[in-house]
């Protein structure tokens, strides 16, 4: 099967992911509102109250978002929560894997059918809200969100042309995680840089077979640790006043950079990866038994995988490789947000949603660190308090932040450029499967991504 076709069956049996979950998040919150439901029937002064704070009577609301499962759980408790304060709105939960989800949403976008509250990468704002018509201007709901907790930098990041788009709800950045049990299998400890992976690539073919790699990256995984490599032996900002910042020779140093990790059995190569017939890498065998020791993900993200090992694995956070100079070059960003339809019809009971779910002290204990160290100040006062920033999301966060250096770029993860049939990929694929020479490379990539940042001007 060609890749071509490869990518098709992935995008194929994402949809289909994605559509059961759905399915299964609406049955979910069917039951919940009859909870609601008999909430109300018990009836109070508080909750009469509360009715008339959310406005018209009998509001329904759509919810979505993507995730592992357990961000589905908690999330689902929180929302019954929220029904049993607000007996009068009732919320259809829509969720599923993060494969196809932004397809899935653009159909949405497109014909005016999305849901009420969508939880968004912050950088959907450029693609979906050019001019911060988009979504629901949650400025003019100040009454109801509290934007006090939130700081002001990361709200301006939300901003288009004095519009904010949505509520950032955590910070992230990309860590190295690693399988300590597979390292302790073949000897050896888990890498702190970039020489100890290339060792341990030999070490794994030698002592554990073919099968083993120290790590899986999938081309997306692949740009990001060239584009660290080359902040950080370069020392300077992948993309500056829209264009790429980087000479064609030292773009091309970067894919060589890759193709000599692959070739070093650092990781698998693509053809393997999708030879393995998994769409995410949490839901890869390989990764699950161990035979893959590693993965370079978003700290927000990183309990799907830990979660997904088998027993008696022990899932830890490495550092970050320093080997090509004294320059910090992890990437962060703001990890998701909640934005409102520009179309919903109940905006106002949207923003009570958001801020409920962001700000609530109930909702705050369920949610915890589900979607990554959480932006709210009040938030982070209750958790602290509950002893709940302390476990390896919180621990890998602070690591993020303390060696992050250079601003992702707003594009970087635009669909034209990220997603399976993108330029990236394309790139990564033809290096991987042709080894196709880093300079012709290295000039597709430059020029690929300057026309993206062109027609996002």
């Amino acid at each position: 099967m060609g890749r071509w076709s490869k990518k098709v069956s992935a995008v194929v049996l994402s949809t289909a992911m994605v559509v059961g979950l759905t399915a299964c998040g609406t049955n979910v919150k069917n039951s919940s509102s009859q909870a609601g439901n008999e909430q109300q029937t018990e009836g109070s002064s508080k909750q009469q109250e509360d009715t008339q704070e959310g406005g018209d009577k009998d509001v329904r609301l759509k919810i979505s978002w993507w995730g592992g499962d357990s961000r589905h759980e908690v999330t689902l408790k929180a929302i019954e929560v929220f029904e049993k304060k607000y007996p009068n709105i009732k919320v259809e939960a829509q969720y599923g894997a993060w494969n196809g989800w932004l397809d899935q949403l653009s159909v949405q976008m497109a014909g005016g059918t999305e849901p009420d509250v969508m939880q968004i990468n912050w950088n959907w704002i450029y693609e979906f809200s050019k001019d911060g018509d988009g979504f629901a201007d949650l400025n003019q709901y100040g009454d109801v969100i509290d934007l006090k907790q939130y700081p002001e930098s990361l709200l301006k990041q939300m901003t288009i042309d004095g519009k904010l788009q949505g509520i950032p709800i955590a910070s992230t950045g990309k860590v190295f995680y690693w399988n300590k049990t597979t390292f302790d299998k073949a000897g050896i400890a888990v890498p702190a840089s970039f020489a100890e992976m290339i060792e341990a690539g030999k070490v794994f073919q030698e002592k554990l077979g073919e099968a083993y790699y120290p790590m899986a990256l999938t081309p997306f995984e692949q740009s990001l640790v060239m584009v660290y490599y080359l902040q950080q032996k370069y020392d300077k900002q992948w993309i500056v006043d829209q264009k790429v910042n980087f000479t064609e020779e030292e773009v091309a140093d970067g894919i060589a950079f890759i193709r000599m990790l692959e070739d070093n059995h650092v990781f698998p190569s693509q053809e393997k990866l999708a030879g393995d017939g998994a769409d995410t890498m949490d839901k890869n065998p390989n990764w699950i038994d161990g035979k893959y020791a590693g993965f370079y993900e978003w700290d927000s993200s990183q309990a799907k995988f830990a979660n997904a090992l088998e027993e008696g694995q022990e899932f830890v956070m490495g550092g970050y490789p320093y080997d090509y100079g004294n320059v910090k070059a992890a990437t962060v960003k703001i990890a998701m947000a909640f934005g409102v339809s520009a179309h919903s019809q109940h905006p106002k009971e949207a923003a009570m949603l958001i801020d409920f779910l962001l700000n609530d002290p109930d909702a705050i204990e369920i949610m915890g660190l589900e979607r990554g160290v959480v932006s709210n100040v009040n938030a982070q006062k209750i958790l602290e308090s509950a002893g709940k920033l302390s476990d390896l999301t919180y621990e890998s966060n602070v690591a993020a932040m303390e060696n992050a250096g250079f601003a992702l770029d707003p594009y970087f993860e635009d669909s034209k450029l990220k997603d399976n049939t993108g330029l990236y990929f394309e790139i990564f694929e033809d290096l991987s499967y042709d080894n196709i020479d880093p300079n012709e490379l290295a000039a597709r990539l430059i020029d690929g991504i300057n026309k993206v940042q062109d027609s996002n001007k």
